[in-house]
């Protein structure tokens, strides 16, 4: 099996980075992830806005430029996520022409397909049936690979498919018993809306689902009686799925943020060496603090009690020669936490951003009560100080070191 030379497979790794968000600091990825979303968004719009006769007509090049971009864009993507396709884990033990014959037959990839093959079909079909451009809509679905939110909520959906699968069976059920006691009811008073029970099925679905159009309602006392019976368990059926669903998609995020958090603090030095345990110990002391941007975080000679891990945003770090930015996954303030020392920079807010905090109250009374973490960390800690103070990850460590712990190096 013929695979490709190095420079086209590290070629082809970076273009697959590019696409798939590299990582928080690979600022090309995250560009193009924002440029594409700028797109599907104004297509949208321009979809809608084209339905509008006057504006389609008074904005008819406008409208065909972001038709014509939008081809190439989305057509140069979708060639370009069929040649890295391969890069995908699930893919990469087969041949390239599997690996991409399966991305292109998966959800996204047909997806992708879907957002470009509307014009290209529009070029042969006849003017009459270019309604079929409305299909460009289905270019809102692409957002769910650049949301996470979107992202947890289809795999929510899929993860309780048999839940609500279940839920749809029990509204069917309550569909066609309602419509059924219904027209036994109603009938002979009202044979053009519950003559049949097919007839009768539209009030039941209708008042199941709570919206009640009103347009077909009983009469008889024995039909009202029915109705609201059927309206309480309407307002059971609804909150089934609902219910589920919420809940899923709670623990979804809730799973997310603890993946991420979990990063965060296992990659920190301080922790080094640590069991899953006592890591997830360490995450249950966390608490969380927002700032705006601006505002300053911890400034210069002040105490230091606490360590930072950026959840999102950006911060800078003003030290007295240099500034530094950090971003998400990074951290700073760590031996602060035993020291207890005072502040060798001032660290600003530049965006709005989001900081899980590590007070060194919390961390001490976890080490008192668990000798083997306080091993732990205290020998990671003596080694970090004998080392660089300022890591590439902006750990603030060598002024941060209290000045009545100098002396006893020398001695």
């Amino acid at each position: 099996m013929a695979r490709e030379g190095r420079p086209a497979h590290g070629l082809r790794r970076r273009v697959y980075e590019i696409l798939e968000r590299g990582g928080p600091d690979d600022r090309i990825s995250i560009v193009v992830d924002r440029l594409i979303v700028v797109l599907i968004a104004v297509n949208l719009v321009a979809v809608a806005l084209e339905s509008m006769p006057a504006i389609a007509a008074r904005y008819a090049l406008l409208f065909d430029a972001i038709e014509y971009v939008s081809l190439v864009v989305f057509t140069i993507e979708y060639v370009l996520r069929l040649w890295v396709a391969v890069e995908h884990a699930p893919y990469r033990h087969a041949s390239p022409f599997m690996g991409r014959l399966d991305y292109a037959r998966s959800g996204a990839g047909i997806v992708d397909l879907l957002a470009v093959m509307p014009f290209w079909f529009a070029f042969a079909l006849p003017p009459d049936l270019r309604v079929l451009l409305v299909l460009r809509m289905i270019r809102f679905l692409k957002i769910a690979r650049y949301s996470p939110a979107m992202r947890s909520l289809l795999d929510v959906l899929y993860g309780e498919r048999r839940a609500l699968t279940g839920c749809l069976v029990i509204m069917l059920g309550a569909t066609l018993i309602a419509a059924a006691v219904m027209h036994v009811v109603e009938g002979r008073v009202q044979p053009d809306k519950f003559g049949t029970i097919p007839d009768a099925m539209w009030w039941a679905m209708v008042t199941l689902g709570t919206i009640g159009y009103g347009d077909v309602v009983p009469v008889t006392p024995i039909g009202k009686v029915v109705a609201a019976v059927t309206i309480f368990f309407g307002l059971i059926m609804i909150a089934l799925p609902v219910g589920i669903i919420a809940n899923a998609f709670n623990e979804q995020i809730h799973r997310r943020d603890f993946v991420v958090t979990w990063g965060m603090v296992a990659k920190v030095p301080l922790f080094a060496g640590l069991s899953a345990g006592e890591i997830a110990d360490i995450m249950r002391l966390l608490r969380a603090q927002q700032v705006e941007p601006g505002d300053t975080v911890v400034r210069r000679g002040e105490p230091g009690h606490s360590m930072y891990f950026i959840a999102a945003g950006e911060i800078e770090i003003e030290l007295p020669h240099k500034h530094a930015r950090l971003g998400v996954g990074h951290f700073f303030g760590e031996i602060a936490v035993l020291q207890r020392t005072r502040r060798s920079a001032t660290v600003v807010a530049v965006t709005r951003t989001s900081l899980l905090v590590l007070d060194a109250a919390d961390l001490h009374a976890l080490m008192e009560r668990d000798a083997r973490i306080a091993q732990r960390v205290h020998e990671t800690a003596r080694g970090r100080l004998q080392r660089e103070v300022v890591s590439s990850k902006g750990d603030i460590v060598t002024e941060e070191i209290d000045e009545r712990d100098a002396p006893k190096s020398d001695r």
